[in-house]
């Protein structure tokens, strides 16, 4: 056929593989369309103004159709089906783009926003309406393919580049009202804090402590014994500064007087040495925790149920009282011979006798009276915290246990936490590879299955 001796003729450059399909689809129907004259749309041939009709003649010999072959033709018919569809996704995409800039001008409400991009809508709704009409009459050689296919691309990224910029606005728009939240809440968090230390310092001057009033022996969990904890830790750091003051004013080497408890422990910062006082004293208060009384009392407790129900109301009616009253008014009482005898076991006589130039205090004390100092008043209320902490150990079922690790221990944290982040660390500013525990600082505490770590 003719048509196929055109197309023999056809430059294979225009058809190479190294181009894209569309490419060498329109390359052969343009080239057709060039060569012959003749378009075929829908399967039906349509011929130049400047061709003749060619009339029928009986004698196929002398007169041939000119018609393509079938697959020109499915080729042209794919080539205006898929500029058809690339029309009609660039009306969608216009669609997405009209109707997003009107979700933005609802909120914050922009009148003239609003209209201008319902208008928008509405011209698109028409346009794929008109769309829909076109297919179903299967009308596509309205649209020239070549044209088609450019400005629908054309169309299509415009949409998009706009629907970007609308979603940008929007999430700036966001970004400034979290970053309006934050400020908010900063704020309400730092006025939080301000009360909660307000309260703490009320909580601390009363002397009592943050537990529920109506707390009852089943409803105890770890978190209650973490907020003993807590206090108790920080009665014992006002004692440990109280105690080091009393010694400068004594005029003792603070630095000679840290080695004598620490022997071979060197601190990378100087302020670092109270640590040493701080370790003595808990060390010393928590002597003897894992046993009831902390052996001070004889008396046998064998039934598990009883003796949790006697620690229990221990703690509960000791945390409410005044430590200098329950002192005077129970002097032989359990808690009042423990804080005697850790008194007389942390502050020894030379000690006293250098900071107080006397032993009144020691004397009192043996004599079963309380000593009218501040010296030993804040001694008092750290043996209180520590004693309701062991009574409320044993409050629990089994017994929160305690435990502390030794010199050149390899650090965990599973069970240790570090009390200075930076005697970990190696002369050129990096975490050393296997740190190692000088000493306890503060002893952990084991409740069932939950660790309390200790700080080294």
């Amino acid at each position: 056929m003719r048509s196929s001796i055109l197309m023999d003729s056809v430059d294979p450059t225009v058809v190479t593989p190294s181009k894209s399909r569309l490419v060498r689809t329109f390359a052969k129907v343009l080239h057709i369309r060039a060569v012959t004259g003749i378009a075929p749309v829908g399967g039906i041939q349509k011929t130049n103004n400047s061709q003749e009709k060619v009339k029928y003649d009986n004698s196929m010999s002398n007169n041939r159709s000119q018609s393509f072959d079938d697959d020109d033709v499915k080729l042209w018919n794919r080539v205006a089906t898929e500029a058809f569809l690339a029309k009609l996704f660039a009306s969608i995409s216009a669609m997405k783009a009209a109707y997003a800039q009107l979700q933005v001008a609802q909120s914050p409400y922009d009148a003239d926003g609003i209209q201008a991009a319902d208008q928008m809508v509405v011209s698109e709704l028409k346009n794929l309406s008109e769309l829909k009409q076109y297919y179903l009459k299967k009308q596509f050689d309205e649209f020239p393919p070549e044209a088609t296919l450019l400005l629908a691309e054309l169309l299509e990224q415009k949409s998009l580049l706009k629907t970007y910029e609308i979603m940008g606005k929007k999430l700036d728009s966001q970004l400034q009202l979290k970053n309006s939240e934050i400020t908010f809440l900063k704020e309400k968090l730092e006025e939080t804090n301000k009360e909660n230390k307000l309260l703490e310092k009320r909580l601390n001057a009363s002397g009592l402590l943050s537990v529920p009033e109506k707390l009852h022996l089943s409803g105890l969990s770890p978190n209650h014994f973490i907020s003993v904890l807590r206090q108790t830790i920080k009665s014992i750091r006002q004692f440990v500064k109280l105690m080091i003051n009393e010694m400068e004013l004594a005029g003792w080497d603070l630095d000679e007087a840290a080695k004598a408890i620490l022997p071979g422990v060197g601190y990378w910062n100087t302020s670092l040495g109270s640590l040493a006082f701080e370790s003595f004293v808990c060390l010393e208060m928590f002597d003897g925790f894992n046993y009831p009384n902390f052996s001070f009392s004889n008396k046998s407790l064998l039934d598990q149920q009883k003796r949790q129900q006697l620690f229990f109301d221990r703690f509960t009616d000791l945390k409410s009282l005044k430590t200098r009253a329950y002192l005077i008014r129970k002097p032989k009482s359990t808690f009042a011979r423990f804080c005697f005898a850790k008194y007389l076991q942390i502050v020894h006589p030379k000690m006293e006798t250098s900071l107080f130039g006397n032993l009144n205090q020691r004397n009192l004390i043996n004599s079963g009276q309380y000593p009218e100092t501040t010296f030993f008043t804040s001694f008092a209320e750290m043996a209180k915290r520590v004693w309701l902490l062991h009574c409320l150990a044993f409050s629990y079922e089994p017994e929160a246990s305690i435990f502390q690790v030794g010199k050149r221990c390899r650090f965990s944290e599973v069970y240790m936490e570090s009390v200075s982040e930076e005697a970990f660390l190696s002369s050129d500013g990096t975490m050393k590879a296997d740190p190692l525990v000088a000493f306890t600082v503060v002893p952990g505490f084991r409740i069932g299955k939950t660790v309390i770590q200790c700080q080294v």
